[in-house]
């Protein structure tokens, strides 16, 4: 290996560390949906692992493609900016229709009461919440929960890796067949790395976060938490 094939190593896990730390995308919707559908450490895990693939993958396949091609670094990334843009605002509704869909669940669960007066005269109050009169086993908001993941692994599809392109490229140019293998392959471990820890430390804090009455509201805030991560994305260029 060369030391020019070094640094860039060195350059690719450092960049993959930073690219998938400062980007709140990156962990915050495995943490937030993984506690609004109480998913087990393993499964939120899990979820964030094939969703980091999807997203250095696609990434990946559009650098091969462009190297194949010969298409110059700046037009990769211009596609890479309009799938970044797709990715946000698509980031950004998901979270407003899943916070509506939150505010909703919430409402109908909300328990009440109703008093029942006896014949001996003593009355006692029956609590109880319509959801669970209402709504069957299988509705609507258990397909929306089990589709969760899926959705996260589309929105992590169109998400650009854009970092990734010029490394990819600078070997590829020197058509260095091994040398494009290293810089994904460090690039890619460095980002899913990153994405793992960040999020098995922030859900081990959030299990211990008492939300009280709150707690049925989580959905809701999980939807408001992702657009306002979108926003974000969107105003600060992350």
């Amino acid at each position: 290996m060369t030391r020019e094939l070094e640094l860039l190593a060195a350059t690719a896990a450092g960049i993959g560390f930073l690219h998938a730390l400062l980007g709140p995308d990156h962990y915050l919707p495995f943490v937030l949906m993984g506690r609004a559908g109480r998913w087990s450490r393993a499964k939120t895990l899990g979820v964030t692992f094939v969703c980091g693939v999807g997203h250095v993958g696609s990434s990946l396949a559009l650098a091969g493609l462009g190297a194949a091609l010969g298409l110059a670094s700046a037009r990769l990334e211009v596609i890479e900016s309009f799938r970044g843009q797709v990715a946000v605002w698509a980031l950004i509704g998901f979270g407003l229709v899943y916070m509506v869909w939150g505010l909703r669940r919430a409402a109908r669960h909300r328990p009440h009461a109703h008093p029942h007066a006896h014949s001996d005269g003593t009355v006692h109050v029956h609590e109880h919440v319509h959801e669970a009169e209402h709504l069957h086993a299988h509705d609507a908001g258990a397909k929306i929960t089990r589709l969760t993941p899926w959705v996260l692994f589309t929105l992590f599809i169109f998400g650009p890796c854009e970092p990734l392109i010029p490394l990819v490229l600078v070997p590829a140019a020197e058509q260095s067949v091994a040398g494009v293998a290293l810089v994904a392959a460090v690039f890619s471990v460095a980002t899913l790395a990153t994405m793992l820890a960040a999020v098995a430390a922030l859900q081990a804090g959030v299990e211990r976060l008492p939300l009280g009455p709150l707690e049925r509201y989580t959905h809701a805030l999980a939807g408001a938490a992702l657009a306002l991560c979108g926003v974000a994305l969107q105003l600060f260029n992350l």
